[in-house]
């Protein structure tokens, strides 16, 4: 498997527009970060995490000339505004793209953000999209097992996925005992961690860091970053050798 961060910001972005702080306006490439979403090529397919506003930037930086599934953890705008550029996928694969989800998402994609996908279905310009409806089970795409993860993100119940011994967490701020269960053994660990001061919606580090230490995966990678981190922080830099920032194109094979 090989897991590839596609964006590892905040729904912002960094830069954030009009900010004039040393992370904003750092040269350092690991600095810039896209919107949140993540590739896994496994088992010869290409199934994405979440697909923001910059997921056309996203594919054609990364050269992807195939994409078999998306999986969306919830419906806020930073993970879902890129939806409409899977036209291009649907022109080269001659066929729907296959989105999952959960049932609360699926309704409102169709009936606010893509109305006109259900309005306008005899306009050629538009995606195709075949909606997936999933619960808090495991399911599968093709032949890869799929483990959603429940956790909430301030009350709005959202998804992470578990992919063999991989795990992608993210925009959310609470995870029951029960859910972490299906994190256990993992050989890496994607979870966000949004800035150091606590936040409503989000693990602020703190609290990403004590999950981490209590889940025990071999590796984890901090996503969902915000201008208020930054690789050049003491306290980033004196991390454990197990555990990073996450940064737009880096890739790690599983």
């Amino acid at each position: 498997m090989k897991v590839t961060f596609l964006g590892t910001g905040t729904s912002q972005g960094v830069p954030v527009i009009g900010c004039n702080c040393e992370v904003c306006t750092s040269e350092n490439p690991k600095e810039k970060r896209l919107r949140s979403s993540s590739l896994i090529s496994i088992n010869n397919k290409n199934i994405l995490i979440d697909a923001g506003p910059d997921f056309r930037q996203q594919m054609l930086r990364e050269n992807v000339k195939k994409l078999d599934a998306i999986l969306l953890t919830h419906e806020h705008k930073d993970h879902i505004g890129g939806l409409d550029d899977v036209r291009a996928f649907n022109y080269i694969q001659k066929k729907p793209m296959d989105i999952y989800a959960e049932k609360r998402v699926c309704d409102t994609l169709q009936t606010r953000d893509f109305a006109y996908i259900e309005e306008r279905r005899d306009y050629p310009g538009i995606p195709k999209i075949k909606f997936n409806i999933i619960k808090n089970k495991t399911f599968l795409i093709e032949d890869t097992k799929i483990i959603p993860v429940r956790g909430i993100h301030m009350k709005l119940p959202v998804f992470g996925y578990r992919i063999n011994n991989f795990a992608y967490i993210t925009d959310m701020n609470y995870i029951s005992s029960q859910e972490k269960e299906k994190l256990k053994k993992l050989d890496l660990l994607v979870i966000n961690a949004l800035r150091r001061k606590k936040h409503v919606s989000h693990f602020n580090l703190e609290e990403a860091l004590e999950i981490i230490k209590e889940l025990k995966p071999k590796q984890a990678y901090l996503t969902h970053i915000s201008h208020k981190i930054s690789f050049e922080d003491n306290d980033i830099k004196s991390l454990p050798e197990n555990i990073n920032l996450a940064y737009d194109g880096l890739n790690i094979e599983i």
